[in-house]
């Protein structure tokens, strides 16, 4: 309890890579950390190890995005099957430029104080980037921005007030526990914010054809056999997006600047490459494939801060993984944030080394050694916005400013429903001369 992440982590190394239960009182989980075992759950026999049921993590979260998206079965088929063509690659990277110049217009925000020189709050610059740049373009500024600042705060409330229930899954919803009043009133005030404009979004959405933002999709979608999707399921995919579309760039970035202010070596090469891609000019869409080395630092950030950190499922039928018998019914957990710190899979797990996601040893990995957006069916659909989005901040903040720590130290890890900074990160701000604002 003192320190859940290192914990977490040492079970996977006494683990060995093996199929091992967990003893958590009535629950006894089954530890997957080798990735050929990981592959085997959540890809190659997906269909039978399921993330809906009562158990680990699911049942609490559920209080909070419902049936849809971010379920199983009928429910979750239907809403991947409407919101999948919004976030296709092609889709998406026909977004940069407009996504690129509303981060460039938030980012301005910090003129100011790099001007006076006031400290910052990396973690609510970055929630207000996020928010400006996604409510614009994926919301069609349906949610204001200080509407998304709110729900932020209210999903990180959640985060936290989740915990007391997922580290003991088998206590009855109906029986009080820490957390459940913060619970309440922040899922509360989420629907309070959106319900209205979920509602009034419906009224226009089959007369406005054109309108590609996700509440729009929502209603106007047809499910597979060709119905439409009720109010309430259209409500817990809202709330599914805007915390898909927002966490985990948010959350991640927010460890690189102590990163790259400890490792003087690795922020040389990230400005080099800013320099000699995209010099004194507005980041844009042509520039992304060139920013390799920015890419293989964000691939970093994920192996050891993986949002997502835990991903439970529940044996449908029996199986056979790694020669452990796997009876039907049983709950068994994945988490990246094991595997992605594992020695039998990673050289000095512990260290922040970009050089590990260079092409050959990228080739040479086992595909599920990193997986920090899932895998198979169930990959996080919006893996492929966060790569476009935190590279875009990352790229056009490093252009135009130089950040200096306030306080020096990498943050820890909370454990929450998503992992979070222990700690702020709080930043002074230098311009970079030469660079037009």
């Amino acid at each position: 309890m003192r320190d859940p992440a290192r914990a977490l982590v040492e079970f996977g190394e006494r683990s060995g890579g093996e199929v091992v239960k967990l003893n958590l009182g009535s629950l006894r989980p089954y530890l997957i950390t080798h990735p050929d075992h990981l592959q085997r759950v959540l890809r190659e026999k997906s269909d039978n190890y399921v993330r809906g049921g009562d158990g680990l993590q699911w049942r609490p979260l559920k209080r909070l995005f419902g049936e849809g998206i971010l379920g199983d079965g009928e429910h979750w088929t239907n809403s991947r099957h409407i919101l999948q063509p919004l976030f296709t690659a092609r889709r998406i990277d026909g977004l940069v430029d407009r996504l690129a110049v509303a981060i460039e217009e938030a980012i301005g925000e910090l003129e100011e104080p790099a001007r006076t020189g006031r400290p910052v709050d990396m973690g609510k610059v970055q929630a207000q980037i996020v928010c400006s740049a996604t409510m614009r373009i994926f919301f069609a500024d349906k949610i204001t921005v200080p509407d998304a600042m709110r729900i932020m705060q209210a999903q990180d409330a959640i985060a936290w007030s989740v915990m007391p229930r997922i580290l003991v899954p088998w206590a009855p919803l109906a029986a009080p526990m820490p957390g459940d009043r913060t619970f309440r009133r922040a899922v509360q005030l989420i629907d309070d914010l959106l319900l209205p404009t979920i509602r009034a979004a419906r009224a226009t959405a089959d007369d406005d054809v054109d309108a590609d933002d996700i509440i729009s999709t929502l209603w106007r979608g047809r499910t597979e056999d060709g119905g439409r999707l009720d109010e309430r399921q259209v409500r817990n995919d809202t709330v599914a997006m805007v915390a898909t579309t927002t966490e985990t760039t948010i959350s991640v970035l927010t460890w690189l600047w102590p990163h790259i202010e400890q490792n003087p070596a690795i922020a040389a090469r990230l400005y080099e490459e800013l320099d000699q891609v995209v010099g004194d000019q507005p980041v844009r869409r042509e520039h992304l494939r060139e920013l390799r080395y920015t890419r293989q630092v964000l691939d970093e950030l994920l192996r050891l801060y993986p949002v997502g950190w835990l991903f439970p499922r529940m044996a449908v039928e029996e199986d056979v993984i790694g020669g452990v018998r796997i009876p039907a019914g049983a709950t068994l957990v994945g988490s990246p944030m094991i595997t992605q710190r594992m020695s039998q899979f990673w050289d000095r797990p512990e260290v922040f080394d970009p050089d590990r996601f260079s092409p050959e040893l990228v080739r040479s990995r086992p595909k599920y050694a990193h997986f920090p957006f899932g895998g198979g069916p169930h990959q996080c659909i919006g893996m492929h916005l966060f790569y476009l989005e935190a590279t875009l901040i990352v790229a056009t903040l490093l252009s135009r400013f130089r950040l200096r720590l306030c306080r020096n130290v990498v943050p820890g890890i909370k454990v929450a429903a998503a992992l979070r900074p222990l700690d702020r990160v709080e930043v002074t701000l230098r311009r970079v001369q030469g660079v037009a604002a």
